[in-house]
């Protein structure tokens, strides 16, 4: 790693290159890198989370002085419970996982891993096609706050192969910097090339960079709603990534209470401030005295505002004993649209005509939710397997699912030892992006000198398209 003040495309062009020597650096010498990478952060954690308490204070005041986003000031934070500790088990998480690209392999073995190859088509005689996976080539990740980000980065380029050029915020200036040094001190003793993995640290790079789309392949923006459609806005180099992380819960009647009660406050309250948080609870008419009342005083009691309908709040205002009712508040219309990243959740109730089946009650909820989710992470409770096949079926986002926390949309509870974000393109890419995420394919042919101009026309050879089999 290098911490660069060149110019944006000096830096694109040496990232470039370093990509084609990283691409083939064979598997365990990549695996080597992140061992190194997780000893030297292990190492400099003292001085790490000093430059991040540096950072966290002058943040806090900005926030104080309404310059800066609470939810960006959370996020900052390396010191909060089991976040260091994720970060560094996430490097070797990475390590672990199957190396996802072929081209290693292709030089350093006779064959490719069966799994690196996901077509195999014979076109004649001692004419084979294979499409096999590799590197996408070079990335610009720009984020806000997140330190983490970059040993997260730092470890899932370097094992799919990827350059990556990282701008970080400047509210969290300090904490890059001592990651950024103890991650380039490891790297010196491996074989990754330095322009491998590049922290800009110039001033308003941003720009220029996302015109380098001659060697720039992939921009990943991490950070607030503004920074990722400024980011799409910006640049003809394609952009992976998520303006809102705007979840949803549909609650049917016949699912479990304490299994709805845990749900839902694990999604709205084990991290509000993460785009995985659910921000809208739709309840099912005959469940909002059913299920309603036990979820709400779990949320109340936690410290979060409900902000209701006006059925969900007559339904809740009987429940509830007087001294709570009386926090609930009205909801709007655009609350519906927001997400909050603070304890704060929007109720809709789903009210079926009289006499209508579970199945309109279902369409309704998923009409709700594709209208106005963000296609981040959405989910259904409930006991039946039938609705919630329905409701994962026509959920048009990149996680969908039954019976378990949005908080569940993660690279590391994927098994996936991190990602660099989470995508709500419909690209080939969605959800969080790990390794995987971070790979395309190519076509490669063997041949016997075989020409084109020997087929097709009457009497020319004939193309024989075997599909061959890859396992």
């Amino acid at each position: 790693m290098s911490l660069t003040d060149s110019s944006p495309e000096q830096i694109a062009k040496a990232a470039s290159v370093a990509s084609t020597s990283l691409a083939i650096l064979p598997s365990n010498q990549r695996n080597g890198a992140l061992t190194a990478i997780h000893r030297s952060l292990s190492q400099a954690k003292e001085s790490i989370l000093a430059a991040n308490a540096h950072d966290v204070a002058h943040a806090s005041q900005a926030a104080a002085d309404g310059e800066l986003s609470p939810s960006i000031l959370k996020r900052l934070d390396l010191s909060r419970p089991g976040k260091w500790d994720e970060m560094l088990q996430g490097i070797l998480d990475v390590r672990e996982l199957e190396d996802p690209a072929g081209l290693d392999e292709a030089l350093h073995h006779s064959e490719l891993r069966n799994e690196l190859v996901t077509l195999k088509t014979l076109l004649d005689d001692g004419l084979v096609l294979e499409r096999i996976a590799c590197p996408i080539g070079v990335l610009l990740i720009i984020f806000e706050a997140r330190p983490e980000v970059i040993a997260n980065i730092a470890a899932l380029a370097i094992k799919s192969g990827n350059a990556a050029i990282l701008k970080g915020g400047r509210e969290s200036t300090a904490s890059f910097l001592a990651i950024s040094r103890a991650i380039s001190s490891a790297l010196r003793a491996t074989a990754v090339p330095n322009a491998a993995i590049q922290l800009v640290i110039t001033r308003d790079a941003v720009a220029s960079l996302l015109k380098c789309d001659k060697y720039i392949d992939l921009v990943i923006p991490r950070g607030s709603n503004e920074l990722v459609r400024t980011t799409k806005e910006s640049t003809r180099i394609p952009v992976l990534g998520h303006a809102d992380g705007l979840c949803s819960i549909y609650i049917h009647p016949d699912a479990d209470l304490q299994l709805s009660v845990r749900v839902v406050t694990d999604s709205k309250l084990d991290y509000p401030a993460a785009c995985n948080s659910v921000e809208t609870l739709l309840v099912h008419q005959e469940a909002l005295d059913t299920h309603l009342p036990a979820i709400a005083t779990a949320l109340l009691e936690r410290g979060c505002s409900l902000r209701c309908d006006a059925m969900s709040k007559t339904a809740l205002s009987t429940a509830l004993p007087a001294e709570k009712a009386l926090l609930l508040q009205a909801a709007a219309d655009e609350d519906y649209d927001t997400e909050f990243l603070s304890p704060i959740l929007a109720i809709k109730t789903v009210f079926p005509p009289e006499c209508s089946t579970d199945e309109i009650a279902l369409t309704l909820a998923i009409a709700h939710i594709n209208s106005h989710s963000s296609h981040h992470t959405d989910a259904i409770l409930t006991s039946s397997p039938s609705l919630a096949k329905k409701f994962k079926a026509s959920v048009a986002s990149a996680c969908v699912f039954s019976n378990t926390s949005t908080r569940m949309a993660d690279g590391m509870r994927f098994g996936f030892g991190t990602e660099v974000g989470i995508s709500t393109n419909k690209i080939h890419a969605r959800g969080p992006v790990g390794l995987e995420g971070l790979c395309i394919y190519k076509y490669v042919i063997d041949g016997s000198g075989h020409v084109a101009g020997d087929y097709g026309g009457a009497g020319g050879k004939k193309w024989r398209h075997q599909r061959l089999p890859i396992d």
